[in-house]
């Protein structure tokens, strides 16, 4: 029996790019021991007083160690440290934790002679080498996400190598929600026993849950009558509760002389113009509208129907949001470049006025429309505010973190994105922030995500989307 439990023991070895990727990812392994390489400790070391934000994760992860192991002597270290207990949810007492453990990695023999030079990831690699034969009843991991040295490890013999996915909500990109479902057939031929109410202009109708068993707040429902359409907005264990809304109804409704092109783009018009959803999040490919439809509702919330005071507008800057460069001028002339998506939008809203120009200028005064980069939203507070979070899907769920952190009182926030345009050097579709506030906030009452299924920018734009 003890045996068995020796087998089932683990001990994962953290790779830098973990720490900077999670500064607190050596808690995620729950009752196995984690084993910091003297190496990763001088990698952090060198990146935390760069000008970068990865800096910022890097400090925050010498702290976090610094707060588990400031009490224990060196021969505790070397030995291991109880990592903090934690409450579980589902138990009334703490769960038990393994051992955080720092290994001078630099009295270890170089025992794999097909790495050669003095590379930090070699000395890591051959670090859980050396542990695996030393702890030859344990099952020794090395966590990175680094492809190049998951690679490189394999082939020096190290038997397990795992990407760190604590944070990857879902293993497919095929997975993640869209925001509606579409039913077969008519959709009220399959409903049985269904009591309706009327709310203001709208019916809800209840249905009984079995119809449908996976189910969140906000999600819309269409069918193949082209005449359905309803978002969900309560469920419990007997029932769902629809609201009413006819895809003639979703096609008709019109923001600062936008109207839908197609039901998907109603729908998204319906949550964005909706002001008790205070998140939405657009998904979908290049020229779907997902800026259009984000900025007209937003023009129209503001200046026709008074709801919010003003828009903000960011989106991170190419070098991984870390830098908004030395171009001259104010912080907006700064972020002009990287938002010209923006101003191109309001000068395709107003094409038909005598001066487009004239009007585009008009309307960022009288609404407020203000640009800020990523860098500078850490510590405010946005009152009263469309905020619009543009190429969202270059963010990593800590930067989403702070930006949906940010947003105060009466704050809406429109977040737009396409997962099959990553410009980061770090990120893939799974891994993203979009993808990871997708998965976290479908079931908040008060988020909607719709993706935008069709190109509808140009013909040509379509046939490259569908084949290039």
């Amino acid at each position: 029996m003890g045996k068995d439990q020796e087998l089932d023991k683990k001990m994962y070895v953290l790779d830098t790019n973990v720490l900077l990727h999670e500064p607190l990812a050596y808690l995620s392994f729950q009752e196995h021991d984690v084993v910091i390489p003297m190496t990763v400790l001088e990698e952090l070391d060198h990146i935390k007083d760069r000008k970068r934000d990865v800096s910022r994760d890097a400090r925050i992860a010498i702290r976090s160690l610094d707060g588990v192991l400031k009490d224990a002597s060196p021969e505790e270290m070397l030995d291991g440290v109880r990592l903090p207990s934690v409450q579980s949810s589902n138990e009334s007492g703490p769960l038990s934790r393994g051992k955080l453990i720092i290994v001078n990695d630099h009295l270890f023999p170089d025992s794999i002679s097909g790495l050669p030079g003095n590379e930090n990831d070699h000395i890591i690699i051959n670090c859980a080498v050396r542990l695996q034969k030393q702890h030859t009843q344990t099952k020794v991991v090395l966590v990175t996400k680094d492809i190049n040295m998951r690679l490189k490890a394999k082939g020096a013999g190290l038997q397990f190598v795992e990407d760190y996915r604590t944070d990857q909500l879902i293993d497919d990109i095929k997975l993640l929600s869209l925001g509606y479902k579409k039913f077969s057939g008519d959709f009220w031929q399959s409903v049985g026993d269904c009591t309706s109410e009327q709310q203001g202009r709208y019916t809800l109708h209840h249905v009984p849950k079995s119809l449908l068993p996976d189910v969140f707040c906000n999600e819309y429902l269409v069918d193949d009558s082209e005449h359905f359409a309803a978002r969900i907005t309560g469920y419990d264990d007997a029932n769902i509760t629809l609201k009413d809304l006819g895809v003639e109804r979703l096609m008709h409704q019109n923001a600062w002389g936008v109207q839908p092109k197609n039901v998907y783009q109603g729908m998204a018009m319906d949550a964005l113009l909706d002001p008790n959803i205070e998140l939405v999040i657009l998904t979908g490919p290049a020229g779907c509208g997902k800026t259009l439809l984000a900025l007209a509702s937003a023009l129209e919330m503001i200046i026709e129907k008074g709801i919010y005071d003003k828009v903000i507008v960011t989106r991170n800057t190419p070098e991984i949001a870390e830098s908004i460069g030395f171009l001259p001028g104010t912080e907006e002339e700064k972020m002009a470049p990287w938002l010209a998506a923006i101003t191109d939008t309001l000068e395709v809203l107003h094409k038909n006025d005598e001066s487009p120009i004239s009007s585009r200028n008009y309307i960022m005064e009288k609404a407020n429309i203000q640009f800020k980069s990523v860098n500078f939203m850490r510590g405010r507070s946005i009152q009263n505010a469309v905020v619009i979070l543009d190429e969202s899907q270059n963010l990593t769920a800590s930067q989403l973190k702070t930006i949906i952190t940010r947003c105060g009182e009466g704050t809406k926030l429109i977040c737009t994105g396409n997962l099959a345009q990553i410009d980061s050097n770090y990120l893939t579709p799974l891994t993203s922030g979009l993808t990871y506030i997708v998965e976290r906030f479908k079931h908040f009452e008060g988020s909607a995500t719709i993706n935008l299924n069709g190109v509808v920018r140009s013909r040509l734009a379509s046939f490259a989307e569908e084949n290039l």
